[in-house]
């Protein structure tokens, strides 16, 4: 019984996931959740009490992976300038990937406070992480420098997500190019 609630727990996270990638916060509602894992609407509510506790077990469950995967990379990237590239690149490379697409969507929705909490938390994972190499750099105020540095990334993914007229390899290397400018500076 508790394997045949965690499977159903993950059915309806991935479905969760789809509907966030395909059409934004708007797209996550009950009935398309039960839709999408062929349950009544009512047993949806037997795992999720609400939209917003959908949104919050997303956030523990992809963000940490998401935080993984950039800091793999990062740990396998030589020197302080070379992590502040891998910190970019993979957040940018990312984009593509349907647990960030979801994130993002998630991210630019209208949450409850725990779920914006949880956002809070996971983006100041990231944060910390690169701090330490603009530390090494010598920045006086790794932290802030960490801020400025993830409005570029934020702002990149933006402009990708929007499927702006660049290409998102010329998006990608315009944030790269001015990351490093500015953490150098």
């Amino acid at each position: 019984m508790a394997e045949h609630r965690s499977m159903q727990r993950a059915a309806l996270l991935d479905a969760a996931r789809s509907l966030l990638s395909e059409g934004g916060t708007e797209a996550l509602t009950f009935p398309a959740l039960a839709e999408r894992t062929g349950l009544a609407r009512s047993s949806v509510y037997e795992y999720f009490r609400s939209r917003a506790a959908v949104v919050e077990e997303l956030c523990e469950v992809d963000f940490p992976v998401w935080a993984a995967e950039v800091e793999a990379v990062m740990a396998a990237a030589e020197g302080p300038e070379g992590k502040v590239e891998a910190y970019v690149r993979q957040q940018l490379a990312l984009v593509g990937d349907r647990r960030h697409r979801a994130v993002v969507a998630i991210s630019a929705s209208e949450l409850d406070a725990g779920a914006r909490e949880k956002i809070r938390a996971a983006h100041g994972g990231l944060v910390t992480m690169i701090a330490e190499a603009l530390r090494d750099l010598g920045h006086a105020e790794p932290r802030l420098a960490a801020m400025l540095l993830q409005g570029v990334v934020d702002a990149a993914v933006r402009r990708i997500e929007l499927g702006a007229a660049e290409d998102p390899d010329a998006i990608t290397d315009a944030a790269v190019a001015m990351a490093l400018r500015g953490v150098r500076g």
